[in-house]
């Protein structure tokens, strides 16, 4: 079917009749979910449900930022908690072999977690690479501070999803590790030397190039452009996410609403296309934005089209997984970390 080149988030546990209309109207390719759209299991399941039956788009891809640690949407009573990206690279500093294992259980009990809900995207894994004096908003949800080692975190992580039948979203290319503000908030320029960033920052993702999606950094990289963040500069897309690093699959937005970027939400959702991105992603559930970037997205049609239907033909069924056993096997693990670190 047809489809609008736009993600979008939902207010509540439940559509309003005011989204029903939108989503219909609209036609966005896809939705994230966060912990307002969260209640139990049960509601979750139903408003996956809802969202693609309204849509009329049985395949609309459903998206969760469900990392481990302090993101993870989807928590205790109803779901288990998660360890952050730091206690894998604690372990593979310990042995190479387990901080991967774990990595990859990890993930693919996160999976096992969302495929009983009918979400099919998980926006992991990181290839941030923070160095010392960055901002928090990363910290411990890297994978580490070597690139060689975040890329081998991450692609295990994206092995455990991909086992799961869960679709991975690389973030936050081309690098947020730098970033000395949370963007969220603010607009972090990072005044790094090209060469050290190609050594370091883009270096991390270049092995996971093959990814079926990225997610944009709102970060500027002043030795390549010194005038816009990566999510709407065409020469960080043209040149770094698609040449130096060599990803070509569907790449996103982060959130359109987030304040590192500037302008109205009309203004920001024009320039993510014109810089090259092929989605524009909106996470709030505000109605009235959600009505802005959709005045502004264009039919998801062209290249756009053809690495969107790519990714989505990506995704595989589960493979065989003893669940209880992996859980079982994944405490053990972090509780080993843990006396390590201690």
């Amino acid at each position: 079917m047809s489809t609008r080149a736009f993600i979008t988030g939902v207010s509540g546990t439940e559509l309003t009749a005011a989204e029903r209309e939108f989503v219909r109207s609209e036609r966005p390719w896809g939705f994230i979910l966060f912990k307002r759209n969260v209640e139990t299991p049960a509601q979750v399941a139903a408003l996956v449900e809802e969202l693609r039956a309204v849509a009329g788009f049985p395949d609309a891809p459903v998206l969760i930022d469900q990392e481990g640690g302090r993101v993870q949407r989807l928590g205790p009573p109803h779901w288990p908690a998660y360890p952050p990206g730091a206690i894998f690279a604690g372990l593979y500093d310990i042995d190479s072999a387990l901080g991967l294992t774990t990595a990859r259980l990890s993930a693919r009990l996160i999976a096992a977690d969302l495929a009983d809900l009918g979400i099919t995207v998980d926006c992991l894994p990181l290839a941030d690479v923070p160095v010392a004096g960055a901002d928090a908003v990363i910290g411990n949800r890297a994978y580490g501070t070597e690139p060689g080692k975040v890329a081998a975190i991450a692609r295990a992580v994206t092995e455990g999803l991909e086992e799961g039948g869960v679709l991975p979203v690389l973030k936050h290319i081309p690098g947020h590790g730098r970033a000395t503000a949370d963007t969220h908030f603010k607009l972090p320029t990072v005044d790094t030397s090209r060469d050290e960033l190609d050594r370091t920052d883009f270096a991390a993702f270049k092995p996971l190039a093959d990814l079926p999606m990225a997610m944009t950094a709102h970060v500027v990289f002043s030795a390549v452009d010194p005038a816009h963040p990566a999510t709407t500069s065409a020469t960080m897309i043209a040149e770094v996410i698609r040449g130096t690093i060599g990803f070509q699959g569907l790449l996103m937005s982060d959130d359109v609403s987030m304040n590192a970027l500037s302008g109205n939400i009309a203004e920001r959702t024009r320039a993510i296309f014109a810089a090259g991105c092929d989605m524009a992603l909106h996470c709030n559930g505000k109605i009235e934005e959600m009505r802005e970037v959709a005045g502004q997205t264009p039919e998801l049609a062209g290249r756009a089209l053809e690495r969107a239907k790519a990714a989505l033909a990506a995704r595989k069924g589960p493979q065989p997984f003893d669940r209880a056993a992996a859980r079982a096997e994944l405490d053990a693990l972090i509780a080993r970390a843990n006396t390590a670190s201690a």
